[in-house]
C-alpha cells in the first residue's frame, strides 16, 4: 500500500517535471539509507545519471517559463513525462522490502510501470491542455508564476511521497481537482471568446 502511494506520488510528480522525482530518488537513494534500489534500478543514483538529471531539469525549468516555448516543451515532453514516471514508479516499488509491499507487485514489475506511466501522463495531459489557454489569457504574464508553482508543486509530492506517503492521497486529490477546476476556467474563457468573436463577425 505504502510503496504504491509513493510510487503514485512520484508518478504524478513527473507529469508536472520528470526530472524533479528523478533527481529527488537518486539523490536519497545515493546520499541515505532511506531508498535502497535493487540493482536493476542501481544505475538512477549513479553520477553520470545525477550529472545528466540536472543539466536536462536546468533547461526544462528555463524552457517552461517562457510563453509559446513552454507548449513546445510540453510537445517534447509528452514522452519523457510519462516514461520517468513508469521508471520511478517501478523503481520505487522495487526498493520496497516485501513486508512492506504487495508480493504481486514486486513479482509483476510491469503492472507498477504501467501504473506510473498513466498517472504521469494524466498530470502532463492536464499541464498542457491548461498551459496555453492560461499563456494567451495572461499574454504570457502569468507563464513564469505558472511555472513555478508546477515546479514546487513537484518537489513537495516528490518528498511528500517518500517521506510521507499516506498523505499522498490528499495531494493527487487536491492536484487533480485544481486541474479540474482550471478545466472549466479555461472552457468558459474559450466559450467567452468565441461568442465575442461570432457577435463581431
Amino acid at each position: 500500500m505504502l510503496a504504491a502511494l509513493t510510487g503514485m506520488g512520484l508518478s504524478a510528480a513527473a507529469g508536472l517535471n520528470a526530472y524533479i522525482p528523478f533527481l529527488v530518488v537518486a539523490l536519497i537513494a545515493r546520499y541515505s539509507d532511506i531508498i535502497t534500489l535493487p540493482e536493476n534500478y542501481a544505475w538512477i543514483e549513479s553520477g553520470w545519471s545525477i550529472a545528466v538529471a540536472s543539466v536536462l531539469l536546468i533547461a526544462e525549468v528555463v524552457l517552461d517559463k517562457i510563453p509559446a516555448v513552454d507548449t513546445l516543451n510540453d510537445t517534447v515532453q509528452t514522452l519523457v513525462r510519462p516514461t520517468v514516471g513508469g521508471l520511478i514508479f517501478a523503481a520505487t516499488a522495487a526498493a520496497q522490502d516485501f513486508e512492506e509491499s504487495s508480493s504481486w507487485i514486486q513479482e509483476n514489475q510491469w503492472f507498477s510501470i504501467v501504473l506510473g506511466v498513466v498517472m504521469a501522463g494524466l498530470v502532463h495531459s492536464g499541464k498542457t491542455a491548461v498551459r496555453p489557454a492560461i499563456n494567451a489569457g495572461s499574454l504570457g504574464t502569468a507563464t513564469p508564476v505558472v511555472s513555478a508553482v508546477e515546479d514546487t508543486a513537484s518537489v513537495g509530492l516528490s518528498l511528500t511521497a517518500i517521506f510521507f506517503p499516506l498523505l499522498v492521497i490528499f495531494l493527487l486529490a487536491w492536484l487533480f481537482g485544481v486541474m479540474a477546476w482550471l478545466f472549466v476556467l479555461v472552457h468558459r474563457w474559450r466559450e467567452r471568446r468565441r461568442a465575442r468573436a461570432e457577435s463581431g463577425a
